[in-house]
């Protein structure tokens, strides 16, 4: 392909995801359900014109890989710790918790009386579809009071760290389940401990770097940590939530004599550019890889009857479990916060990192598309209603 051309067409793809990001907004319609019906004509239109778009299935995960990271960075940096949260704040972890746990045990048993495969199978298949995505639940929750909107905000951000380190114990226990939690445990606390240490360093790193390119390198240097701590089983992800946390809520962990060590007098102007930064990073990632995923979908894989059931199945249990577990931590009526359940962009790369060996059998390929569809359809469909009941008042 000519370097024009494919210039024009990475250019045309930002603007057009830049264009159904500003509909989505308006008419409460999620952008992903457009930008993956704009992969899916993407590769109608190559196969017509016997046009071949190399290394997609390579590509996904490493996309995948780093939205998640933006994602999660993106989500740290927008928590806030403070005395006056602690309340939403544990009621929110639990929500997640059960939200995960809950909804993992119910598919799998579904899937284990469907499919009848090893119980261990079923549940890592089932634990992605448990997970809210955090990307597409800030995109939809703009009408939502402020109670609402931040419970929505704080659960999908502790439902991608949690899943990720559920996912990461799940496939520890293959072989003993008291050997996966010393496992766990020891990776989780020497994590935190790196964590801790690369926070300090890259925060005086922040302070003391005085050359115009400033963040590229710093958020560099969190992509080879990541990778380095995946490569050793580590639960990575535990190192971008809380250098985010930890880079917004500076005051809580550095004060007096540190202060002056680790910050300067530009450290808030400099702490918004970070997040600009991040933000725009993980809208552009976010972009290819919905744009990517529809057009590696396999049409007729969305048609098949197995499919079908088992998605439409799972959205069942996703709302009535989601029911159980607002009942339980939130205070309040539920209202809109009860179809705000999306799945997205991490339910995709854990389904996608599922070895092959742990695959559940006779599981269809196009569940986890039609999962995603689905979910982000029903908040499109209950944003509608709530708009007509409020023209009917």
């Amino acid at each position: 392909m000519d370097s024009s051309i494919l210039i024009i067409v990475l250019s045309l793809a930002v603007l057009i995801s830049y264009a159904f990001d500003l509909f989505s907004s308006r008419f409460k319609t999620p952008s992903v359900l457009l930008l993956l019906l704009l992969g899916m004509i993407t590769r109608q239109v190559t196969e017509y014109f016997a046009v071949q778009v190399p290394y997609v299935n390579t590509i996904l995960p490493t996309l995948g890989t780093l939205g998640l990271i933006l994602i999660v960075l993106e989500g740290g940096l927008d928590l806030e710790l403070d005395t006056d949260r602690l309340s939403i704040l544990r009621r929110t972890l639990l929500a997640s918790l059960l939200g995960i746990i809950g909804g993992t045990l119910l598919m799998a048993g579904m899937l284990y009386l469907l499919l009848n495969d090893s119980f261990y199978h079923c549940l890592i298949a089932a634990l992605p579809f448990s997970i809210i995505s955090s990307s597409l639940t800030a995109q939809i929750i703009t009408s939502l009071i402020d109670g609402q909107r931040e419970f929505a905000v704080y659960e999908s951000a502790y439902a991608s760290i949690l899943g990720i380190m559920a996912f990461n114990f799940l496939l520890l226990s293959r072989d003993s389940v008291l050997g996966a939690v010393l496992s766990f445990t020891r990776d989780t606390l020497v994590m935190a401990v790196i964590s801790l240490s690369c926070c300090f360093l890259l925060l005086y790193l922040i302070g003391r770097i005085n050359h115009r390119i400033k963040f590229l390198p710093i958020i560099s240097v969190l992509f080879l940590v990541y990778a380095l701590a995946e490569i050793n089983h580590l639960s990575s992800l535990l190192l971008i939530l809380i250098f985010g946390l930890f880079l917004n809520n500076t005051d809580l962990f550095i004060r007096g004599r540190l202060s002056r060590i680790f910050k300067n007098d530009l450290f808030e102007k400099e702490l918004d550019q970070l997040k600009n930064l991040t933000a725009e990073g993980a809208f552009v990632v976010r972009t290819f890889f919905y744009l990517i995923f529809g057009y590696a979908a396999v049409p007729q894989d969305l048609v098949q009857t197995d499919a079908l059931i088992v998605s439409g199945l799972f959205l069942v249990v996703i709302v009535a479990w989601r029911w159980v577990t607002l009942r339980l931590t939130y205070r309040g009526q539920m209202g809109p916060l009860l179809w705000i359940a999306p799945r997205g962009l991490i339910t995709v790369l854990l389904y996608l990192n599922i070895p092959e060996d742990l695959r559940l059998i006779g599981f269809r390929e196009g569940i986890p598309m039609l999962v995603l569809v689905l979910s982000a359809s029903l908040v499109m469909v209950a944003g509608i209603g709530r708009k007509q009941v409020t023209a009917g008042l």
